[in-house]
C-alpha cells in the first residue's frame, strides 16, 4: 500500500503537468480563460473603474450617446452606462458561479448515492431526475423564480435548482463507470467503509467531467440570470444587471442603441469565454488523450 502511495503521488504532478501543457497548447481555451479572467477582474475591482454611481440618476445627460465623458454613453435616466456595466458584471458572474454552486452542491452527492448504491435508491433519485429533465431548463428556472419571488438571490437559487439534475444524472454515469474498475472491487474486498471507498476512489474520479460540466453550466445560468432580469424576475432596479439593462433598452431601440449594444456584447462575450473553457478543459482532461 505504501509503495502504490508512493507511486501516486509521484505520477499525480505529473498528470498535472501533462493536463496544464495540453491546455495551454489549446489557443481557443487559452481566449476563453483570458475572457473570463478579464471579466472577473473587471468584477473585482468595480469600485476603483467605475467613474459615476451606477444608480444615481442625471436629468442633464439623459441617453446621451458614447464620448469621451460618457465611454459607453448614457441611459434614460442619466446614468452612465460603462459604470452600470462594470457593476453589473458582479451581478452576472456571481449569479453564474454561486447557480453552479448549489446545483453541484445538491447534485453531485445524489448522483454518488444513486450510482454506487442502486436498487430503489438509484430508482426514486433517478425518476425525480428525469421528471425534472423533462422541463426544459429556462421554463422551470422562471417557473422557480416567479415562484419565490423577484430578487438576485431567489434568480440563483432557482437557476441552482434547475441546473441540479444536469449533475445528478451525470455523476451517476460516471460512478457507474469508475465503480466497476478492480481497485474499487478491492477496496470493497477489503471491507473499507462505503463512504471511505466513495470518497477516496471514486469522488476523485468523477470530478474531472463535473468540472467540465460546471464551466459550461456557468455560460448557461449567465444567461439564464439575463433572461430572469430581462423579464423582471431577477436583479432588481436600479441595481444594474445586463438582463435588466436589455429590458429597458428594449424600449430605445431607435433613439438610444448603445443601451442594448454593450449589455448585450457582454454577455455573448462572457458566455463565449466560459464555453471556449469548458471546451478546453474537456479537451485537457480527456484520458484518452493523455
Amino acid at each position: 500500500m505504501t509503495l502504490a502511495l508512493a507511486a501516486e503521488e509521484v505520477a499525480l504532478p505529473k498528470k498535472r503537468s501533462r493536463v496544464l501543457s495540453k491546455f495551454l497548447k489549446n489557443r481557443s481555451a487559452v481566449l476563453g480563460g483570458v475572457i473570463v479572467l478579464f471579466f472577473i477582474l473587471v468584477a473585482i475591482v468595480a469600485p476603483l473603474i467605475a467613474p459615476y454611481d451606477p444608480i444615481k440618476p442625471s436629468f442633464t445627460t439623459i441617453r446621451k450617446a458614447p464620448s469621451a465623458l460618457f465611454w459607453f454613453g448614457t441611459d434614460e435616466l442619466g446614468r452612465d452606462m460603462f459604470s452600470r456595466m462594470v457593476w453589473g458584471a458582479r451581478a452576472s458572474l456571481m449569479a453564474g458561479i454561486v447557480s453552479v454552486a448549489i446545483a453541484v452542491v445538491l447534485g453531485v452527492p445524489f448522483g454518488l448515492i444513486a450510482g454506487y448504491f442502486g436498487g430503489w435508491t438509484d430508482a426514486v433519485i433517478s425518476r425525480a431526475t428525469e421528471a425534472m429533465l423533462a422541463i426544459p431548463f429556462l421554463i422551470l428556472a422562471i417557473a422557480l423564480a416567479a415562484f419565490l419571488g423577484p430578487s438576485l438571490t431567489n434568480a440563483m437559487i432557482a437557476i441552482g435548482l434547475s441546473a441540479m439534475p444536469i449533475f445528478v444524472r451525470l455523476t451517476r454515469a460516471q460512478v457507474l463507470t469508475v465503480k466497476a474498475e478492480d481497485y474499487v472491487e478491492g477496496a470493497r474486498a477489503i471491507g473499507l467503509p462505503d463512504f471511505w471507498i466513495i470518497m477516496r476512489y471514486i469522488f476523485p474520479n468523477v470530478l474531472p467531467p463535473i468540472l467540465v460540466q460546471s464551466t459550461l453550466t456557468i455560460a448557461a445560468a449567465i444567461i439564464a440570470e439575463a433572461s430572469l432580469s430581462f423579464l423582471g424576475l431577477g436583479q432588481q432596479p436600479p441595481n444594474p444587471s445586463w438582463g435588466s439593462m436589455l429590458n429597458t433598452a428594449k424600449n430605445f431601440m431607435d433613439q438610444a442603441p448603445w443601451m442594448s449594444i454593450f449589455p448585450g456584447t457582454a454577455i455573448f462575450l462572457i458566455v463565449l469565454g466560459f464555453n471556449l473553457l469548458g471546451d478546453g478543459l474537456r479537451d485537457a482532461l480527456d484520458p484518452r488523450e493523455q
